[in-house]
C-alpha cells in the first residue's frame, strides 16, 4: 500500500507541477494555500487510497473554479455555468423599419402586378417540366382524327347563332345580338382619367360610358421609353394624357373592361405581336410540325415584332405564313397612322374587329372540320367570301341550307341548348352534376342520383360516376362559357390510382378545349381546383336577364309585420275557409304576384275591425273531450 500511496504521490506531484506551469501568473498567497492543502491531503491519504482520488478532482475544479471567478464574476445566486443574456434596447418606430417584423405587413420592391406575373410564369415552366405526358403524339392525332366534327350557322334576323359538334353533341355555342356587342379586340386611342398607385392601376376612357381599367402588369414599359427604369404605372401615365390600348375582356356585371397596352393583331394562322421579341406556336401541334413552323417563321417574320403561331397553321405553306404577316403588319401600320392623325383629346376607335361569325371562323375552322352548313343569305354570304379569301382550299367544306326546317332543330342544338341552361344536369348512367355560378367562382357537385352500379363494391360505382362527371363537366365548361375558378366536388375515393384517373380522364377531354385553362392540384378535401379564362359572357346570361323582383338572389324576402291585436302575440284560430289561413300562404316568385287589385286590399285592410265581431256571431260550441288526452273514451266521457 505504501508503494502504490508513493506512486500516486509522485503523480499527484507531476500534476501539481503541470499546473503550477501553467499558473504562473496567480499569487503567491495562493500558491502557499494550495501547499498547505497538498501537504494535508498528503498526510491524509495516510489513513486510506479510496478517497484520494476525489480530493484532488475537488482540488481541479476549485482552481477551475477560482481562474473563472477571476475571468468573469459571476452571481453568486445563479448556479455553475448559468447563460445570462441581456436583450438589446427597443429601437425607436420609424418609417424604414415598418414592415419588418413578422406581425407587420410586408411589401414587395417595385411592382406587386408584375411580381405576380413572373410568379405564375415561373410556376407554369416548373410545372411543364415536372409534367408527364398523359397521352402520346400518336393517340392525340388518333383522337383528334377520329371524332367528326361539324359546324352550324343559323342566321335569323338580327341574331347569328353558331353551334360546333362532336359526334352530333354540342360542346360550343356562340351567339351575336346588338344589344351585346363584345369590344375584345377593338384598338381605342383612350383617355387616361386617374391613376391609383396603391392599387397599380389606371382608368381609361374608351367612349363607352364606363371606364375600362389597365394594369400595371399589362403597360408596354417599352414603349413608353422606360425599358431601364423602375416600372411603376404613376411615372408611365399621367391624367389627361393619350395611350393607345387593346381590349381583352368585356365588362362583366360591375367590373369594367380589362386593357393592355401591348397590342396583338390575330390572322388566319398566328397573331401579330407587333414591338414584340418572342415567338410562340401551339402546344397542340406535334413535335415535327412545331419543329418545321419554327424554321419558317425565322425567314418570314420580322425582327422588331413577334408571333404566335395558332393551331390552324399546321400543315400551312411559307407564302401562306407570309401573306398573312404581311396583312397583319399593313394593319399594324394603319392603326399608328390613324392614331398621330387625330387631333382631338376624345376617345376613338382605331381597329375594330371583325362580325362574330367571321372571328369564329377564323379562330376555330380549319382541317380538323368535315363541313360547315350554314342557314341565312347574309351568313353564307360573309362566310363563303373570307375562306375563299384566306383559305380557298377548305371553300369545299362549305355547305348551304336551302331546306325549310330549322337546321338547329334538325341536328337537336336546340334540345340541346335547353338542357345547358339548367341548373341540374344528369349523366348517361343516372348520376347528376349541379352547376352553381357565384361571384367568386364557379362551384360543381357530383352526384351519383339514380345510378346504383353494375355489380362490384361501392368504389368501382363510384369511380366510375366519377369518370362520367369528368367527361361532362368539361363539356359544359365549353358549351356553358363558364371561366375564373372552377371548383369541382367528386364524390371521394379510396384508392389514389382511381382519382389518378378521374384527373387523368379530366385532362385528356380539357386537351380539346382552345380556351386557356389551368388544373391545379387536388385540395386535402378532395376538391379538383382549376381556372379557365374568361373572356365574355357565358351562354346563361346571353339567353337570359336578371330578375327585376329579385335583383337575380333566386328568393324574395318577406318580414312579417306584427298584428295589433292583443293576446300575447298569439293568433286566433279561424274557421274553415277563413281569411287566416291566407295569412300563412306562401308567395309565389312570379312577376304576376307583384300585380294585384285594389279591391283584396280593402277587404284585407278591413279585416282587422270585423275580428272583434266575429266571435259574438259565431254559436258556442258544446265541449268536446280531447280522446287522445285520455285512455279510452269511456273514460273521456267520465
Amino acid at each position: 500500500r505504501r508503494r502504490g500511496d508513493s506512486a500516486d504521490a509522485e503523480n499527484d506531484g507531476e500534476t501539481e507541477h503541470g499546473t503550477s506551469d501553467d499558473d504562473q501568473a496567480e499569487s503567491d498567497e495562493d500558491s502557499d494555500a494550495d501547499d498547505h492543502e497538498a501537504q494535508a491531503d498528503d498526510r491524509d491519504d495516510n489513513g486510506g487510497s479510496g478517497s484520494s482520488s476525489s480530493r484532488r478532482r475537488r482540488r481541479r475544479r476549485r482552481r477551475a473554479g477560482d481562474s473563472a471567478a477571476d475571468a468573469e464574476p459571476q452571481s453568486t445566486d445563479d448556479p455553475e455555468r448559468t447563460v445570462v443574456k441581456v436583450r438589446e434596447p427597443r429601437k425607436k418606430d420609424s418609417h424604414a423599419d415598418r414592415g419588418t417584423g413578422p406581425d407587420e405587413v410586408q411589401s414587395i420592391k417595385g411592382s406587386t402586378r408584375l411580381e405576380a406575373k413572373k410568379q405564375r410564369r415561373r410556376e407554369g415552366r416548373e410545372q411543364g417540366r415536372r409534367r408527364v405526358p398523359i397521352i402520346t403524339e400518336a393517340e392525340f392525332l388518333a383522337r383528334r382524327e377520329a371524332v367528326e366534327r361539324v359546324m352550324v350557322v343559323r342566321q335569323n334576323g338580327e341574331r347569328t347563332q353558331i353551334g360546333v359538334l362532336e359526334d352530333d353533341i354540342l360542346v360550343e355555342h356562340y351567339v351575336n345580338k346588338e344589344q351585346s356587342t363584345s369590344y375584345v379586340g377593338n384598338v381605342y386611342l383612350g383617355k387616361v382619367q386617374n391613376v391609383l398607385p396603391s392599387m397599380e392601376a389606371a382608368f381609361i376612357d374608351i367612349g363607352k360610358g364606363r371606364n375600362a381599367v389597365l394594369y400595371a402588369g399589362e403597360v408596354n414599359f417599352e414603349a413608353l421609353g422606360m425599358a431601364n427604369g423602375p416600372r411603376r404605372i404613376e411615372s408611365a401615365l399621367k391624367s389627361g394624357q393619350s395611350v393607345l390600348v387593346q381590349v381583352t375582356k368585356d365588362p362583366i356585371g360591375h367590373k369594367g373592361a380589362r386593357l393592355t397596352s401591348q397590342v396583338s393583331l390575330p390572322g388566319r394562322y398566328l397573331v401579330y405581336v407587333p414591338e414584340g421579341s418572342m415567338t410562340g406556336i401551339s402546344r397542340k401541334l406535334p413535335d415535327t410540325e412545331r419543329a418545321r413552323l419554327k424554321t419558317i417563321l425565322k425567314k418570314v417574320v420580322p425582327e422588331d415584332a413577334g408571333v404566335i403561331v395558332r393551331t390552324a397553321a399546321e400543315g400551312a405553306s411559307e407564302d401562306e405564313l407570309r401573306r398573312d404577316v404581311e396583312r397583319l403588319q399593313a394593319q399594324w401600320e394603319d392603326i399608328q397612322k390613324k392614331s398621330k392623325q387625330i387631333s382631338t383629346s376624345s376617345p376613338s376607335l382605331l381597329y375594330g374587329e371583325p362580325d362574330m361569325t367571321v372571328r369564329v371562323v377564323r379562330d376555330i375552322f380549319n382541317e380538323d372540320f368535315s363541313k360547315v352548313i350554314v342557314s341565312g343569305d347574309e351568313a353564307w354570304d360573309t362566310i363563303h367570301g373570307y375562306v375563299n379569301h384566306v383559305a380557298p382550299d377548305l371553300s369545299d367544306r362549305l355547305s348551304r341550307w336551302t331546306s325549310e326546317v330549322d337546321v338547329f332543330a334538325t341536328y337537336r342544338i336546340d334540345e340541346q341548348l335547353a338542357k345547358a341552361l339548367d341548373r341540374k344536369v344528369w349523366l348517361p348512367s343516372g348520376g347528376s352534376l349541379v352547376i352553381d355560378k357565384t361571384e367568386a367562382m364557379v362551384v360543381i357537385d357530383v352526384n351519383t342520383g339514380k345510378f346504383t352500379g353494375q355489380g362490384g363494391n361501392l368504389e368501382e360505382t363510384v369511380t366510375r360516376n366519377n369518370l362520367e362527371a369528368a367527361e361532362e363537366i368539361v363539356r359544359q365548361l365549353r358549351l356553358r362559357d363558364l371561366g375564373g375558378i372552377v371548383v369541382i366536388d367528386f364524390i371521394d375515393m379510396v384508392l389514389e390510382s382511381n382519382r389518378d384517373l378521374v384527373l387523368r380522364r379530366m385532362l385528356e377531354c380539357l386537351g380539346r378545349d382552345r380556351t386557356k385553362h389551368q388544373v391545379a392540384e387536388v385540395t386535402s378535401l378532395g376538391l379538383v381546383q382549376m381556372t379557365r379564362k374568361r373572356v365574355g359572357q357565358g351562354l346563361l346570361e346571353s339567353f337570359s336577364e336578371t330578375c327585376v323582383h329579385c335583383n337575380g338572389r333566386g328568393i324574395i324576402v318577406h318580414m312579417e309585420q306584427p298584428t295589433s291585436s292583443g293576446g300575447g302575440g298569439k293568433r286566433k284560430k279561424r274557421g274553415r275557409g277563413g281569411n287566416g289561413e291566407h295569412q300563412h300562404e306562401t308567395h309565389e316568385h312570379e312577376h304576376e304576384s307583384a300585380q294585384t287589385s285594389p279591391e283584396p286590399v280593402e277587404a284585407e285592410a278591413a279585416a282587422p275591425t270585423a275580428l272583434p265581431e266575429a266571435p259574438a256571431a259565431e254559436p258556442t260550441d258544446a265541449f268536446v273531450p280531447d280522446e287522445e288526452l285520455y285512455s279510452s273514451p269511456a273514460e273521456a266521457e267520465a
